[in-house]
């Protein structure tokens, strides 16, 4: 069974590929604007061993412990991984220099703590805005009304690089309403690259997972996060 597993990453790779081309196309845009992101939570390294086999090279941890679990494992010449998790403030000082940038920044306090760590690592961490683009209570992510003022606190930091959005719209929505979280994402977007931040170089919105990162392209999405569709099912 874990054989087939293995035998399928690259074809649901080609695939994915396939799909992401002509949602592209239907929006006007080149498939070259969108990058392709395994995400790896609970998969083995041998399977995302496969997906780098097959061309992604790019990979996105949620969990510091089981990027720690792996890292040593992984196949990562020309290969970057992204954090796209909940980081606690901890455990930002053991990824630090295992990651080219992380996604989930919410906060102050997070990006406060994040240009400490790479700052003593000697790197410039690139970082994106989580944005709770639905309001839900239980969820990790900036309000949309504070985005601009958390893009402004960013660029004060020295090893901070602002690049961009990051967004999950709430499980369960509709095709319509997907798009319109989508779409006021992406607004977001466009406005922090308007405010011309100091340290930041906005051009990354990280939009859409195995079941809407067709969708996500229509609205500007350049960067679709996939765990399912590449690997299957976790168990």
């Amino acid at each position: 069974m874990m054989e087939k597993q293995y035998n399928s990453v690259a074809a649901n790779a080609a695939a994915i590929r396939e799909r992401i081309a002509r949602a592209a196309a239907r929006a006007g845009r080149s498939p070259d604007e969108v990058k392709l992101m395994a995400v790896t939570k609970t998969q083995p390294p041998k399977l995302v061993n496969e997906a780098i086999k097959a061309g992604i090279n790019l990979l996105g941890e949620n969990r510091a412990q089981e990027l720690l679990a792996k890292y040593d494992d992984y196949m990562l010449e020309n290969v970057s991984i992204h954090f796209i998790g909940s980081l606690q403030r901890n455990k930002i000082k053991q990824i630090v220099d295992k990651v080219d940038l992380i996604q989930s920044v919410d906060s102050v306090k997070l990006a406060e703590e994040i240009n400490k760590r790479a700052s003593q690592a000697g790197k410039i961490m690139d970082v994106l805005i989580e944005v709770n683009i639905g309001g839900e209570e239980n969820k990790s992510g900036t309000h949309p009304g504070e985005v601009s003022g958390l893009a402004r606190e960013i660029a004060g930091y020295p090893a901070l690089r602002l690049r961009g959005i990051m967004t999950i719209p709430p499980f369960g929505c509709t095709q319509s309403e997907t798009e319109h979280f989508f779409y006021r994402t992406r607004q977001l977007f466009i406005d922090i690259g308007g405010q011309k931040v100091d340290n930041g170089s906005i051009d990354i919105l990280s939009m859409g997972m195995s079941d809407d990162f067709e969708l996500a392209i229509l609205h500007g999405s350049t960067l679709c996060r996939i765990g399912s569709a590449l690997f299957g099912a976790r168990t």
